[in-house]
């Protein structure tokens, strides 16, 4: 039985995360939200993912089988920042969204993670919902309604979007982006091979600042490390801040940042809400 930890689900690749349990929870998804939905239009999700191993494959299934129930599944174009995909299901007015990704825990981990239509975590409540829809599939011994991927995208039920350049440009309403670019900054960002990678130098694109990234690349073993940023993972940064001065990491799905100056070492994290 699929048991929702902290809003959502994590397991391992090819063992117990798998194409099959996917489209099993997906289906429940469908369910929950169909019965929740207010409105006569078609209820919607939106659907992110990070860089793990097969994650932009389960984010397509996740998509053909909500797209399969005719509800409208916002696929994001390629990774993105986990609140960046919150935003948009906020922006959308989405009933829910749907975050392929295991956050911190080692590359074999992949997980499913269930925003709300506020864009924060499901609530427990949300989360019993859709196991409660599970059981019910067991019990009826039913399984999920798929869409055939392109036919789905014809008909408009799945529509590949871009989720972080809107985050970015929200995200400049609540910074003083003019007073950072005064600064004339020289930054290392370590993406930490996660969704991150991208977003600094993104956002301060327009500004006087130099940002220097490291670990962008794809890479779904994340060079071997957890890819949590804590200071034991951070040896690569820790050696580029000797070289440029502040620095920035951030983890798989870019939901921590952790921000440190090289003063004795020290770091600190922060989590983004």
């Amino acid at each position: 039985m699929i048991r929702f930890g902290t809003d959502g689900w994590r397991a391992v690749i090819a063992d117990t995360f798998t194409f099959a349990n996917l489209r099993m929870i997906s289906q429940a998804v469908a369910d929950s939200v169909k019965k929740n939905h207010v409105g006569s239009e078609p209820p919607q999700v939106v659907i992110g993912y990070d860089t793990r191993f097969l994650s932009d494959r389960f984010a397509a299934e996740t998509a053909r089988v909500l797209a399969g129930n005719g509800i409208i599944a916002w696929l994001t174009r390629t990774d993105s920042p986990t609140p960046a995909i919150s935003y948009n299901v906020k922006e959308i007015g989405a009933d829910a969204g749907v975050v392929i990704t295991a956050s911190h825990n080692p590359p074999r981990y992949n997980g499913f993670k269930l925003k709300a239509s506020y864009g924060g975590s499901a609530t427990a409540e949300e989360c019993a919902r859709v196991e409660e829809a599970l059981v019910d599939m067991e019990r009826d011994a039913r399984g999920p309604n798929i869409m055939e991927f392109q036919k789905a995208v014809d008909q408009g039920l799945i529509r590949r979007f871009d989720p972080a350049w809107s985050y970015y440009q929200h995200l400049a309403t609540l910074v003083d982006l003019d007073k950072i670019s005064e600064g004339e900054l020289n930054i290392v960002s370590d993406a930490m091979w996660g969704a991150g990678r991208g977003a600094f130098t993104s956002i301060l694109s327009r500004t006087r600042c130099h940002v220097t990234e490291i670990r962008g690349a794809l890479n779904p073993g994340f060079g071997g490390i957890h890819p949590e940023p804590i200071l034991k993972n951070l040896n690569e940064l820790v050696a580029a801040v000797q070289r440029n001065q502040p620095m920035s990491a951030s983890r798989p799905m870019a939901t921590r940042i952790a921000s440190a100056r090289l003063m004795h070492a020290a770091t600190s994290s922060t989590r983004i809400t």
